[in-house]
């Protein structure tokens, strides 16, 4: 459906309420949104309790960041019909929040304007009114100690687990969802199953319904749930610090020129962004960042290549995430780009031992190639890389290869040039947030 149709005819996006609850197994979460003259939606968020001592849930600091997190839950919902305006019937917006919201809701759906053909400026996407009571909030002295370490089970998350080993004792780790993966690198790292604390989160099905009839879907900020929950998980488990493992690399755009980023809820402008919103609205006196912002991709892959416990078990991809036995699926951008960006440091038998088959020999993966390459139109919209380091990447494995190249390596010298650009490999952005005692476990493994 056409987005200026579905705008006229559905003009109210509402956000009626959340609720806070709990029970011997669980704190849960549910919200009520409604698309007027449309359907309403109850996503639930539930927080399995396991053997962990949970603060009070009937707190202003709870409550407060419930109420910002059904800001961000609320995105999937809204995106169906782009409604242009939000009321908010719970709760009430500053003029800060409203700011930022209107940023995150804009950059956060870049993707998704983008593959749907939306061109509204910032200024008129989305119009905030608050009906409801502003929460009053008073920030928390208290002491907190440990960390949080959200793991998906890539090779990023992994790296941060080596890099914290030694503050294991006071650390948890965080995912949303269940799977084998996750637990075997928690396992890998030493954790048990009942030091991971597991969140479920509910897709409401009438969204879905939606989907199917053709009503506007795609990309979404999915890290920005993250941001929240793992921050409202920090403050019920007494934890200081929640140790994202975002890289330099998600800054870049996936179209050049414009502001579209894939990864955009994973770049330094959002984590300050989060920041400041936790500083100022949320006040819980958590810390958030990411253990890896000031390296990128190809950093993190020659860190992970040392890290051979983990190579049996770790899964980037995507596509076969939705399956019940996770495997990489070997045809879509994210397998080819985790390949290839390894390929410099585990080609060739490491490598296909840890895929089933060589990807460089894979024909119908050329146009993704060419792609992640920054030759194509765009980036793949995926968490992939930044062009230069991908480049140096195959420049690399080619050198190495000698005369015998597979399909893609033999296509990318007949028509690319390779590069010579060893400092990457010694790159460092000082624009980050990591705490000078965990920066510097970091220099220390880069050797810098």
């Amino acid at each position: 459906m056409e987005v200026n149709f579905l705008r006229k005819e559905y003009p109210k996006f509402i956000y009626n309420d959340y609720k806070i609850g709990e029970d011997n197994e669980k704190i849960y979460i549910e919200y009520d949104f409604e698309i007027e003259n449309l359907t309403k939606f109850n996503p639930k968020i539930e927080i399995l309790k396991k053997k962990f001592k949970f603060k009070s849930i009937n707190s202003s600091i709870v409550e407060n960041i419930v109420f910002s997190l059904g800001m961000v839950e609320a995105i999937s919902y809204f995106k169906a019909t782009c409604s242009p305006q939000f009321f908010i019937k719970c709760g009430k917006l500053n003029s800060f929040q409203e700011n930022w919201f209107k940023k995150l809701f804009y950059l956060g759906l870049g993707e998704f304007r983008y593959i749907n053909n939306i061109n509204i400026s910032n200024e008129n996407w989305v119009e905030f009114i608050s009906e409801g009571k502003e929460i009053d909030v008073t920030e928390q002295a208290e002491n907190l100690n440990g960390i949080l370490i959200p793991v998906g089970g890539g090779k990023d998350s992994n790296v941060t687990l080596d890099l914290l080993k030694d503050y294991k004792k006071d650390s948890l780790i965080f995912r949303i969802g269940s799977n084998k993966v996750s637990t075997e690198c928690a396992k890998v790292a030493g954790f048990t199953s009942e030091e991971i604390v597991e969140v479920k989160r509910t897709i409401d099905k009438n969204l879905l319904e939606l989907n199917d009839k053709g009503f506007l879907n795609g990309h979404t900020p999915f890290s920005a749930i993250v941001a929240f929950l793992t921050y409202l998980c920090s403050y019920l488990l007494g934890k200081k610090y929640i140790a994202l493992s975002n890289e330099d690399s998600a800054n870049e755009s996936n179209v050049e020129g414009e502001n579209i980023n894939h990864q955009y809820s994973k770049t330094i402008e959002f984590e300050n962004d989060f920041r400041e919103y936790s500083k100022e609205i949320l006040k819980a006196n958590v810390e958030y960042f990411s253990m890896l912002r000031p390296i990128s991709e190809l950093q993190i892959a020659m860190l992970f290549s040392r890290l051979e416990e983990y190579h049996s078990v770790f899964k980037s991809c995507n596509v076969g995430s939705k399956s019940s036995d996770w495997k990489w699926c070997c045809r879509c951008p994210k397998c080819l780009f985790v390949y290839t960006i390894l390929s410099p440091f585990l080609y060739k038998e490491k490598l296909v031992n840890i895929f089933g088959e060589d990807l460089f020999e894979k024909r119908d993966l050329l146009k993704t190639f060419i792609e992640l390459c920054g030759f194509g139109e765009t980036k793949p919209f995926e968490c992939v890389g930044t062009y230069r380091e991908i480049r140096f990447a195959i420049s690399e494995t080619i050198k190495k290869c000698g005369e015998k190249l597979p399909f893609l390596l033999n296509y990318y010298i007949e028509n690319f040039k390779l590069t010579e650009e060893k400092e990457l490999l010694s790159y460092y952005n000082e624009n980050n947030n990591i705490p000078k005692e965990f920066e510097n476990i970091l220099k220390n493994k880069l050797a810098i």
